[in-house]
Formats: structure tokens, sequence, C-alpha cells
């Protein structure tokens, strides 16, 4: 005998409060289409960064830029002086727009533009997603390429056509679903190490997202799907500290470079300055900055990137209890330096190289 409807409504969804359908990412686009200058934009990201990555570009990228974006007036602020300053660099550096919409939380906490545009609590996924995908477009239309946190393996079918680079965070470098995401991304892509420090996570997740990869997904028509993937040889290892130590001296990358090389994986790093190289202490990213372009003065080709987290503003802020009150410029999440430090530190190292 079947079970009556009565029964299945016991077992199923039991601790799921309510359920909204969501424009598929199909519907999304067609809503927020993107044009070809901000196609071109988003191509010739990804084409110059891989090509620095192959080595046949001596310029290293940079992914700089708030550590998350609360505000997009602010966000949009940020990126037009950014491209002033990339125009002025561009022969040596290549400058990449950090756009964050989505953070993980060790805990509980803010989740993001994309989970909550509103900050608060309301969870206005859609809005999230398509206040997300403006501002992706307003950024390519200045000519920043961008970069992102590759967080919920949804989520890239919304918005990946406007992304050039893309990171696999520390707490899911280990995730068997991300590693299958990344084997299936259009960006070449960061592996972080483990928050503990651990580097070998991050060598794990390059050589699985190398590989071609079978799984369940979801297509742009928001149908479930069985998606097979290719394989991505565009990825790379970020260095980001951890455990309270700090991974970026030239001894660990030599170390890093010696264990991509074992393992038949290219010997590419990017070095984050900020988390556990900073030690947590955004002030001390630029230190961490300036030892790494020695390191690259001096000749270490491994290093093709760094990665800076920066804001109008210096420092962060908690979020109050009317968000009115958020203080403009000032990061809500992790702490960053101020612009005009941000452009010092990539001006003299312009010089240096």
């Amino acid at each position: 005998m079947l079970a009556t409807p009565m029964k299945i409504r016991l077992l199923s969804d039991t601790r799921i409060e309510s359920s909204k359908v969501l424009l598929t990412p199909q519907e999304i686009q067609e809503r927020l289409p993107i044009n070809d200058r901000e196609a071109e934009t988003v191509f010739q990201g990804r084409r110059d960064i891989e090509n620095i990555i192959d080595g046949n570009d001596k310029r290293k990228f940079i992914v700089v830029g708030p550590c998350s974006i609360h505000d997009v007036n602010l966000a949009l602020e940020y990126a037009k002086k950014l491209k002033k300053l990339s125009d002025l660099v561009r022969d040596k550096l290549l400058l990449v727009m950090r756009v964050y919409f989505e953070k993980p939380r060790t805990t509980v906490g803010w989740k993001g533009l994309i989970n909550d545009p509103d900050i608060d609590g309301s969870f206005q996924i859609e809005k999230g997603l398509l206040t997300a995908r403006q501002l992706l477009l307003n950024i390519a239309q200045i000519g920043l390429p961008t970069a992102t946190e590759a967080l919920d393996p949804i989520t890239p079918q919304y918005l990946s056509d406007l992304i050039s680079w893309s990171a696999i965070g520390a707490r899911t470098i280990e995730s068997q679903t991300h590693r299958e995401m990344a084997s299936g991304l259009s960006t070449p892509l960061g592996f972080k190490n483990g928050t503990d420090g651990n580097i070998e996570v991050a060598l794990n997740a390059m050589e699985a997202a190398r590989s071609s990869h079978c799984f369940l997904g979801m297509n742009e028509k928001g149908e479930a799907s069985i998606l097979t993937t290719k394989g991505n040889e565009y990825g790379q290892i970020i260095l980001r500290g951890g455990g309270g130590k700090t991974n970026y001296d030239f001894e660990t990358v030599k170390q890093v470079e010696l264990q991509l090389k074992e393992r038949g994986l290219p010997q590419e790093i990017v070095i984050d300055c900020s988390h556990g190289n900073s030690s947590k202490d955004h002030r001390k990213q630029k230190e961490v900055f300036a030892n790494v372009i020695d390191q690259i003065v001096a000749g270490d080709s491994a290093i093709v990137g760094l990665m800076l987290e920066s804001n109008i503003n210096e420092g962060n802020q908690p979020i109050p209890d009317d968000i009115r009150d958020l203080k403009y410029g000032i990061s809500i999440t992790d702490k960053c330096i101020n612009w005009s430090e941000t452009e010092e530190i990539i001006l003299q190292a312009y010089d240096k190289l």
C-alpha cells in the first residue's frame, strides 16, 4: 500500500519553512543582457589572465577591491578609481576588481549581497541576483575585468558570463561539490589553502578540477541537470596563510613550487596579502605586498598574481540596527586598506617592476 499524502508530508521537508520559485538564469540574463563592449571586457580579462599564466604575457595580475560588496554606488566609485589606476600601470600590471557577492561564515552573519541585499535579514535573493548582475554589467562597461569567489554552486549560472577570474575559498576547498564546479567554470581560477594553512588540500583541489566530472546541477533554464565538464587547466594555488602562520615568504613559495612540480601541476602561485598572511591586520598588507613584489623582481616567475582587500576608506564597521547609519566607503566584513594606500603600493610595485 502506498503511503498516504499525510504520511508523506511527515517525512519530507520537515524543517523547510517556505519555498519560493526563483527566476531562472536565462530569465535574469534576458532582463539584464550583456552587450558587445561588456562581453569584450570579460573576454579580454580572461584571455589576459590566461596569457599571464601561460607565460605569454610578462605582466602580473592583481585582484584588488573590497572584502565584500554591500553598496553598489560605493562599488562603482571604487571601480572608476581603479580603472584610472589600471590605465596607468597596464603595461606591467593587470588590475582585476574584486567583486565578492557571497561570504562564507564560520558560524552565522551577513552572507553577502546576493543572499541579503538589503542587509536586514529579509533575504531578497532574487533582488540580490539582479543587483549583482547589474553591477557587474556596469563595471564591465567601465572596462574593468572582475573577480569573485564561487561559493554557491548555483550562482555561476546567473553571473559567470560577467566574471574574468574566480576563486575557491579556504572554507570550501575540500568540498567535492566545489571541485566539480571548478572543473566546469569558464574562468581561470585560484584555489586557496585551508584556513589552518594546509596546502595539500589546495593541491588536491587543483588536480581534481583539471579532470572531467559528471554531477548533478542546474542549467540556464533552471532545470535539474546532469552536467559533464571538460576540466579546467587554468588553476593556480592561492597562498593565504592560516593556522597562525604566514606562507608568502621566499622559502615557503619555493617549497610550494617544488610540491606543484612533484604533483605534475603548473607552477603558478597567487599570494593573498590579507587573511593569514597579514595576521588579519589589514595594515600589514602593504608589507606582504612589497615582499612579494621583491620576490618577483628577484626572478620568481611562478608568482603570477596577488590579492589585496581594499576600499575607499580604511578598516571595517559593524552592521548597525538602522542601515542608514552605515558609514560610506567602509567594509562591513573584513578590514580593508584605504584607496590612497592602495594606489600608493600599486604605483610603487609598478616602479619596482
